[in-house]
């Protein structure tokens, strides 16, 4: 939907009017065949129709284009009365700052920002200028005891509020969470004991290992040695024989 036209000052062409909603072009896109229409407006219209709203000339929309920019500059350049004039304010600015002044406008309804410790938050809505005055009454605005016992609290809980016993409640909690720690720990000591003893039983199932393959090298090395030894001693005997025979052959 356009801006409606009752908002604008001074006269507005024909031409920088939606030929859908006929209010002033917002968000404006243009056919082939010049005419001009809202985003929402055509976008909603080529739904149910094939065609131009104005001389029914077949239209698709990805035929659609942004407006002329002289076009754009002329819709920019119109004076319009904020949003919130029927709420008091006199602001008219020209339509391309509009959104600017409509966020900052005091004469806006805006939510209340407080949010209370139960993730309550106010209902109610204020107008921007309000807002301040709102929030020093507002019984979900949320603020430290004043009794200094570090607890936060709602306007509407205060008169309830009894430092003693929530800091009792307090030291109860954290009791627990020191007998909940201190349980846990003991229990990863008990595991890392377990642990501890498991991997010693292992070291020493390794030391027996290393220590029985040594000892298996040792003996294959001496069994080594013993036989290159007696095979030293075999070869002067062998050469001796093989020179008695040889003499043999020559007295024959």
């Amino acid at each position: 939907m356009g801006y409606d036209l009752e908002r604008f000052v001074g006269y507005v062409n024909e031409g920088l009017l939606c030929c859908v909603c006929r209010d002033v072009l917002e968000r404006p896109l243009q056919a082939p065949c010049e005419h001009a229409y809202c985003d929402a407006c055509i976008s909603s219209w080529l739904i149910h129709h094939h065609s131009c709203p104005e001389d029914r000339l077949p239209l698709d929309i990805s035929t659609l284009r942004p407006l002329h920019r002289y076009m754009r500059n002329d819709l920019s350049r119109l004076q319009i009365r904020c949003v919130n004039s029927g709420q008091g304010c006199d602001a008219v600015c020209c339509l391309e700052t509009l959104h600017t002044h409509e966020d900052e406008c005091p004469f806006t309804f805006i939510s209340c920002s407080s949010t209370g410790t139960t993730a309550l938050c106010c209902p109610v809505q204020v107008e921007r200028r309000g807002l301040e005055s709102h929030l020093l009454e507002c019984e979900f605005r949320s603020r430290a005891c004043p009794s200094g016992c570090g607890h936060t609290l709602l306007s509407v809980d205060q008169s309830q509020h009894n430092c003693v016993a929530e800091l009792r409640t307090e030291l109860e909690l954290l009791r627990f969470d020191v007998i909940s720690v201190s349980a846990e720990m003991l229990g990863k000591r008990r595991h890392m004991v377990q642990k501890e003893s498991m991997l010693k039983s292992e070291v020493e199932d390794l030391k027996g290992q290393v220590s029985r393959v040594m000892c298996d090298v040792g003996l294959h090395q001496e069994d080594r040695t013993i036989r290159r030894e007696g095979s030293r001693k075999a070869r002067p005997r062998s050469l001796t024989l093989d020179c008695i025979k040889s003499r043999e052959v020559t007295v024959i």
